[in-house]
Formats: structure tokens, sequence, C-alpha cells
């Protein structure tokens, strides 16, 4: 117990006005500490927690873990969690920072015994990589290569036990040699809005921000059921309202920085509305080339395949077809357009 509120002081340290916590200090300090204090992912939390608890009372480390889902759900707070509940500290790397295996095999002999290597973006490693991650992570060795040409040698190094958690948006990607070598994959989903109304409840009490119920609502049914989302609306609700309004965050603050944020009532902002539009209006709905797309509304091709169509394709608002983008009914509604018009 004294330990949690130790961590809660720190992080009500960190967000105290004046203490010159950046937006990234900030976003960390709401981060849930714990398993208990995570909300929604119960699925994956039960099985997280089964392994962790298993782990701890043989005395071992937990096998590898594997997370993935979408941006923003919680994948690295889950590590966090992990190397948290097990009493470890964690390495934290990622896919395209290590591009050689010289590079990896740094990392892997500066472990201790039972630390946890975070390795976002695990897909984006190099095929070299990979092989020394598949021996490391199985036979917790890794081999060294001294000299070269006809006289190098591989010194085998042993390695003290240790997990590896993953984190991935795109899984299919993850070779299955790699993907075979972890003992638990947690495949996390899209939130809930009720989920997210708790998010918003938790965080607003971290940030000393009183709230009301329908402005949590208001804020959490516009934040795309991601919860790093939910919080970054909630942060400018708070700036409206210390700004503009009486600082409290009531459904007139909410509404009102919202609109000046252009996030709308499904939670498109300016750049997912340019795009509809652009489908809608400027091509009456019919298929649109990735390339025309993204010249219409100017903007690289790999944003609007990246970042803006797979909310647009998850709500029916576009479809794919063997000719292009197109705009669906649904996207005719939002935006008041009649098809026929």
């Amino acid at each position: 117990m004294a330990e949690a509120e130790t961590e809660l002081s720190l992080s009500r340290e960190a967000l105290a006005p004046g203490a010159g916590g950046t937006e990234r200090a900030i976003e960390a300090a709401l981060r849930p500490k714990n398993l208990q204090e995570f909300v929604g992912q119960k699925v994956v939390r039960e099985q997280l927690q089964l392994v962790l608890d298993a782990a701890m009372a043989r005395g071992t480390p937990p096998d590898h873990v594997l997370l993935s889902g979408p941006p923003g759900l919680g994948k690295t707070t889950l590590s966090m969690i992990i190397a948290a509940e097990l009493g470890v500290s964690m390495r934290v790397t990622s896919g395209p920072a290590i591009q050689h295996a010289g590079d990896l095999a740094a990392v892997l002999t500066s472990l201790e015994e039972g630390e946890v290597l975070f390795v976002d973006e695990i897909h984006r490693l190099a095929r070299p990589v990979e092989e020394m991650l598949y021996v490391a992570m199985e036979d917790f060795r890794v081999d060294v290569v001294v000299g070269k040409g006809p006289g190098a040698n591989a010194i085998p190094l042993t390695l003290p036990p240790f997990t590896v958690v993953g984190a991935t948006t795109r899984a299919g990607l993850l070779p299955a040699p790699l993907r075979d070598r972890f003992g638990f994959t947690g495949q996390l989903d899209y939130y809930a809005v009720d989920e997210l109304e708790r998010v918003i409840l938790r965080s607003a009490g971290l940030l000393d921000l009183e709230i009301t119920a329908e402005a949590a609502h208001e804020v959490a049914s516009r934040s795309r059921g991601t919860p790093r989302i939910a919080n970054r609306l909630l942060r400018r609700v708070r700036d409206w309202a210390q700004v503009r309004g009486t600082g409290r965050a009531d459904i007139d603050a909410a509404l009102a920085a919202l609109a000046v944020y252009q996030v709308d009532q499904l939670g498109l902002d300016r750049m997912d509305r340019a795009v509809l539009e652009a489908l809608v209006k400027r091509f009456g709905g019919q298929p649109v080339g990735l390339t025309t797309l993204a010249a219409a509304v100017g903007e690289e091709t790999d944003t609007i395949e990246t970042v803006v169509e797979p909310f647009l394709l998850r709500e029916g608002l576009i479809s794919r077809t063997p000719r292009g983008r197109q705009a669906t009914l649904a996207a005719f509604d939002h935006l008041n357009v009649s098809p026929d018009g």
C-alpha cells in the first residue's frame, strides 16, 4: 500500500503545475503502474496475470511475451507493468534502432538475470538481427564473431535468463520462427466507450481536473477507441477549461475544446475529414487511386494509408475496391451530402 501511495505521489508531482513536465512526461505519468489499475483488455490482463503469477511462484523469468494491436492501446504500458510486477528493471529499444547483429549483441550481453527487454516495432528488425534473437530467446546464448574471412571464429556467450517483450502493430509481418519463440501472445483490441470513460476519469483525477460524467462521455465517444487519444483530448479540454472556462471540465467546455481542435462527433480530425470530403465532394464517391487521393488532399500516400485510412475503414466510411478507395453511404450521411447530388 505504501508503495502504491508513493507511485501516486510521484505521478501527481510530475503533473503538478509548474513542475515543468513536457507532454511526453505527462503522458508517462498518466500510465497505470500495475494490472489492477489498467483499464480494459480484460482477457489479456487475466492471461498475463496468470503468466506472471506462475513465473513468480516458480522463481523463474516468465516466457517471452508478444503484444500486438493498433497504436495507443497500451502495449508499452503493459511492458512496463510486466517489469514492475516482476520487480525487475526494463531495457527499452525498437526494431528500427537495431540495425546490425552487433548492436543486438551489445544489448543482450549487458542484460542482468531476470531483466525485461522491451522491443517496440519488433516486426521491423533486420534479418541478421532476427536470427541472433532467435537463438538468444530460445537458448539464452549469443554467438559473437571475432575476426574476418577464413580466420573468423564464433565465440558462444551464455546469457542470464531474461524475458523479451515484443510490441507490434503488424503481427502478420513477423516471421514464423520469431513468432514461435514467444510463449504468450496478447492481442489488444479497441476500447469500448465506457472503458474510455474510466480511463478519462482516472486521468482527470491525476491531473487534478474536475470533470463531469457528461463531459467524460463526450470525450470518450470521440477518442476512436484508443486510450492515448482519450488522454490527449482530455489534456486539450483541460487547457480550454483553464484558459477560457472556469477551470472545470463540464460538457460545454468539452464541446468547445473539441470544436477548437476540429474533432467531430465520430472522432474524425481535420485530415480525416479532408480525405472524406475529397472522396465525397470532389470525386462523387467513385473509386479513387491512393496516389490521386493523396495529391488531392496534399498529404503523402504513406500518411493516408497508415494514419487516416485504418480508422475510416473501421468506421465503415470508406471501402477498398480493385479500382481504388471509395466513399460509402455512411460517409455521405456523416457529411450531410446526398449521394444523388
